[in-house]
């Protein structure tokens, strides 16, 4: 289209062809290309002009129209928008990696942070475009969400066990796993957000016998959290780096030593600045901090410890 009207345009094929900086020979091969495909003349050659026909005149406002749009479309995405990123909930690893990603000067890396609590649902949202990447439990989601996604391990953070103030285990300055048999732990049963975080429980729990609480309606904000705790007395599943929380007490569990993996979650062949130096982050922390080395006597599912080796775990 760019070929025919620069000819329209120029009426003669060796000015068009300089306009285009292309060959002469070229031009006129995608001219007739376009006539083909079109099934109309559209110009009038001789050896002393060029003219164009009454398909070549129609075809000429349709031709800028479309040109236009293209043009429009390609500036609409030269500059990419923001980078809206899932980190689950306030004061957690995916706050930290954004925010030494946000140190990485690059252009068109905007990050926008969102709280969707629970990879399960930013899965979802990431395959329907209102999201860019989460973090969380890869190795937990179905595989129709897991499908189509990018994800790069990022760290195995430690579990623990947030319990009331007061409660005989808040005594203890490690929780071992089986104290909790006779106790419902809240794991997230019922939420559709966090199904991944509920499944890593069930399984850390069956051979204890531990008990998950049923489903509750989703809580949202601290003084909530305080206000439920103190009501219910049941001990939360959590990750020891969950920031304090008023009116209980955050405890690590051991005997073993479960671990909850860490990925960094996006659409798979999505191109974005913000996306790279999100990843160029979370790889400096992770290296930095040791966050992909495994604690002795650490616990984690089979099919979690195969989509989180390293590189160094694969030579071994």
């Amino acid at each position: 289209m760019r070929a025919f009207l620069a000819v329209a345009d120029e009426l003669h094929f060796t000015r068009a062809a300089a306009r285009l900086y292309l060959a002469q020979q070229a031009l006129s091969r995608d001219v007739r290309r376009l006539e083909r495909e079109l099934g109309a003349q559209l110009f009038v050659r001789s050896t002393r002009s060029v003219v164009l026909t009454p398909e070549g005149e129609r075809l000429v406002p349709l031709a800028r129209r479309l040109l236009d749009a293209h043009d429009a479309l390609r500036a609409a995405f030269a500059t990419p928008g923001p980078l809206l990123v899932d980190v689950n909930s306030p004061g957690l690893l995916g706050e930290r990696v954004v925010a030494h990603a946000r140190t990485l000067a690059a252009p068109g890396a905007e990050l926008v942070v969102r709280y969707e609590s629970g990879l399960t649902h930013a899965a979802a949202e990431i395959h329907a475009g209102r999201l860019d990447a989460s973090f969380g439990r890869f190795a937990g989601l179905p595989p129709a969400l897991a499908a189509g996604l990018g994800h790069q391990p990022v760290a195995y953070e430690r579990m623990g066990v947030v319990l009331p103030a007061g409660h005989p285990l808040a005594a203890l300055p490690e929780v071992p796993v089986a104290a909790l048999a006779g106790e419902e732990v809240y794991a997230g049963a019922g939420n559709a957000r966090t199904g991944e975080w509920t499944a890593l429980a069930e399984e850390l729990f069956a051979p204890y016998g531990i008990a998950l609480a049923p489903p509750a309606p989703l809580v949202v904000g601290e003084a909530e959290f305080a206000r439920v705790m103190a009501e219910k007395r049941r001990p939360v599943l959590s990750v020891t780096g969950l920031p304090a929380l008023a009116g209980s007490v955050l405890r690590p569990l051991v005997e073993p030593v479960p671990l909850s993996p860490v990925s960094l979650v996006w659409c798979a062949g999505r191109r974005h600045p913000g996306l790279d130096v999100l990843r160029e982050a979370a790889t400096a922390l992770a290296g930095a901090e040791s966050w992909l080395i495994r604690p002795p006597f650490a616990w984690l599912p089979t099919k979690d410890a195969l989509i989180m080796m390293s590189p160094a775990e694969e030579a071994v």
